[in-house]
């Protein structure tokens, strides 16, 4: 008989051992089964197969009545079939509880995005200090190359290739992918260089803390929120915002879904769609400013303009 908890540490050691899954991606995977650790301790459920499809039901139940939302609950419901087929290889259980099951279908939620305008109001940092030249830096690679939090962080000094203007990024699931890097995001990240070595690095990532060790993630979000303030943006920012506006930008511009798709290191283009949305206010101004029809509208003399007499 197998316990739940040494199962599930079984579980995350596979994940990381066998499949050598990201750090985050384990933890992820770790914050969700504990859920389903507390429901079995909860519901005296001390063994793996004493776990059936309706305990699974009871717990993504609880988990919803609890505000969790569509997604959360599909990851927790992936994470305990995960953990079940695992147990399954190993002969320790006899079915897979998760499978079969849905979470509740939650509202699709666009992104959030900053327009044009703010991108350049936010981007417009005169740097005065070495942490200012920075987060320039950070801001402008963030913007200009669609980069994750999580990749950003972990570029080393030799994934930006000055001389072909692109950064190889390592994404989800080890995918390496690489990324062109605009002009301004090239200055910044010279003007960088050229003071990094003030902040005595400890290690060659591309980016460092004040003290030279590498930068946490928690660090770059306080640092992009403080920006926004001083930058007089009208809403909470954060690392994601910046590359869904990447996105948007870009696929408005290009209508390339398959190129936006290659640069975000998406695995499925349903992922890139979410992007596809336009304003229809823009849309509406779009058609107006360049069908032929819609300028014959707005030009055509009206009885007041050009009046018509018999005469003519």
């Amino acid at each position: 008989m197998t316990a739940v908890g040494p199962a599930i540490n079984d579980y995350l050691a596979h994940l990381q051992q066998k499949r050598q899954l990201s750090p985050n991606t384990v933890e992820g995977y770790g914050r969700d089964l504990q859920y389903l650790l507390a429901f079995c301790e909860k519901n005296a459920l001390t063994e793996c197969r004493q776990l059936q499809p309706h305990h699974v039901r009871m717990l993504i139940a609880e988990r919803h009545r609890k505000g969790s939302g569509s997604k959360s609950l599909q990851r927790l419901l992936a994470s305990v079939r995960g953990l079940f087929n695992f147990l399954l290889q190993q002969r320790q259980a006899d079915i897979n509880p998760a499978v079969g099951i849905r979470a509740p279908k939650g509202e699709k939620r666009l992104p959030h995005t900053l327009d044009v305008d703010q991108m350049q109001q936010l981007l417009a940092i005169d740097p005065d200090d070495p942490l200012a030249v920075r987060d320039k830096a950070i801001l402008e690679l963030f913007y200009s190359s669609g980069l994750r939090l999580s990749e950003l962080l972990n570029l080393h000094l030799h994934n930006y290739d000055q001389s072909d203007q692109c950064v190889r990024v390592v994404g989800k699931g080890n995918k390496e992918r690489i990324v062109p890097v605009g002009s301004l995001a090239q200055q910044a990240l010279q003007d960088w260089l050229q003071l990094r070595e003030q902040f005595a690095p400890q290690q060659d990532f591309l980016f460092v803390s004040q003290r030279g060790s590498r930068l946490h993630p928690s660090t770059v979000q306080k640092r992009l929120k403080q920006w926004g303030i001083k930058q007089g943006i009208d809403r909470g920012l954060h690392p994601h915002l910046l590359r869904h506006s990447f996105a948007s930008h870009l696929l408005e511009s290009s209508g390339d879904l398959r190129g936006v798709q290659e640069l975000l290191g998406h695995a499925d283009i349903a992922t890139t769609q979410i992007y596809t949305h336009l304003d229809f206010q823009h849309l509406a101004n779009v058609y107006d400013a360049a069908h032929p029809r819609a300028r014959a509208r707005r030009e055509r003399p009206t009885a007041t303009d050009n009046p018509v007499t018999d005469s003519e």
